[in-house]
């Protein structure tokens, strides 16, 4: 099969990057019953990264599986600032890491990620194989040696709200687990969670680094500051990035937040 006319084939079920999406798919195929096989998959809605088995992210390939969430680009602002306040003798922790995507392009001395999933976690072996993965529920994952010694907490935690779930890309909405996407009413019941806690894992001087939107962003820093984190946000336009930031401080959260 020829490259026109597999594009052709992609831009017919609307695939707005056809031409790109089927040069990937001949030039990584081995036959022509691989590249069909493989057409027919992504004409069904399933995510390009997943038949390809990797996603270019921040310079890397980041190894995907069928049942994981894909990392978008806009997680790379998340990366950035982790990068920023990581030293080479930090410890960084990425909550609800998926296939790590943090924990694979960011340099610190220790470095830790969890998450519910093993297929997941089985990816992110491969991406960060220098990272120690615990598999759990946020913080009930990690070891109590953690607790106090964090300098960044990294997290791009579900924060699609329950009932915007049905309004996603059939690539998301159809081909990765809900549980990846649905943050609850809001979306922002595992960024409460994850603030709620943070307080008692990140070190002096630590700070949270939560995904969020700019609609939720608000939402996210509330949450933050009522855990007793001096919150702010920041965002990348070009990329449509915006992460939560905590500072680790002295303050003692808020009473009856």
């Amino acid at each position: 099969m020829n490259l026109l006319e597999a594009a052709a084939r992609l831009r017919a079920a609307g695939c707005v990057f056809a031409e790109d999406e089927a040069r990937l798919i001949l030039d990584s195929s081995t036959d022509d019953t691989e590249v069909e096989t493989r057409l027919r998959r992504r004409i069904a809605g399933e995510p390009l990264e997943t038949i390809l088995g990797w996603v270019a992210f921040a310079g890397r390939r980041l190894v995907v599986a069928q049942g994981v969430f894909v990392p978008r680009r806009r997680t790379q602002l998340l990366v950035e600032l982790a990068r920023a306040r990581a030293s080479g003798s930090a410890v960084l922790v990425e909550l609800c890491c998926g296939v790590a995507p943090v924990a694979a392009t960011v340099d610190a001395g220790e470095v830790h990620a969890s998450d519910l999933s093993a297929v997941a976690l089985e990816c992110a072996r491969l991406n960060a194989p220098h990272a120690e993965l615990h598999q759990g529920d946020l913080y009930d994952a990690l070891p109590a040696s953690l607790r106090g010694r964090v300098d960044v907490l990294a997290a791009n935690a579900p924060y699609v709200p329950t009932d915007a779930i049905a309004l996603m890309p059939p690539e998301a909405r159809d081909h990765e687990p809900t549980v990846t996407l649905d943050g609850g009413p809001d979306g922002v019941d595992l960024h409460r969670r994850i603030a709620a806690g943070a307080r008692e894992w990140l070190a002096p001087g630590g700070v949270l680094l939560i995904e969020t939107s700019p609609a939720q962003g608000l939402l996210t820093t509330g949450a933050m500051s009522s855990a007793g984190l001096d919150a702010h946000v920041v965002q990348d336009e070009e990329i449509g990035g915006c992460v939560a930031v905590g500072e680790m401080t002295s303050h003692p959260p808020a009473t009856g937040a």
